[in-house]
């Protein structure tokens, strides 16, 4: 009598397989966690530093002086020399955590021009998370990992 081989895996061969995965995730979990956030805290810092700044920019080399609020870059605020608008095509934006970007002008940390700034993943203005277009984003990256 003859008796036939049944394939499948053993016991074992399955062990070292969940072993095996758990170990790979174990290394590629955890560099993962946390980037979310980080992203978002980029994508603030490109707003300020790039969209809305290149917008105010613009508004200010067509009108000689910066808006008063940011409304004047979607309509004409009705005190603007040459408004050319609107600088932004869709709408203001607001931050990654859904807050408004805060406009100042002229600002308190660039008196010459303005301040703008997201109050960052806690939503509080004034703390070290603070998004904003007088501080590098490394200075933002730095209190990020020192509260971690």
């Amino acid at each position: 009598m003859r008796m036939r081989s049944i394939a499948g895996f053993t016991l074992i061969e399955m062990l070292l397989v969940v072993i095996i995965i758990g170990l790979l995730a174990g290394l590629v979990v955890p560099n993962l966690v946390g980037r979310g956030e980080e992203a978002r805290v980029q994508a603030a810092f490109a707003d300020i530093r790039g969209g809305l700044s290149s917008a105010l920019d613009l508004y200010e080399l067509d009108n000689g002086v910066y808006p008063d609020s940011l409304e004047g870059l979607i309509r004409d605020p009705g005190n603007a020399r040459n408004w050319k608008g609107p600088y932004l095509k869709s709408g203001i934006p607001v931050d990654p955590w859904a807050g408004a970007y805060r406009y100042l002008h002229p600002g308190t940390n660039n008196r010459h021009s303005y301040d703008l700034s997201s109050a960052g993943p806690d939503g509080q203005e004034g703390t070290s998370d603070d998004i904003s277009n007088w501080a590098s984003l490394g200075d933002v990256s730095q209190s990020k990992a020192s509260r971690i």
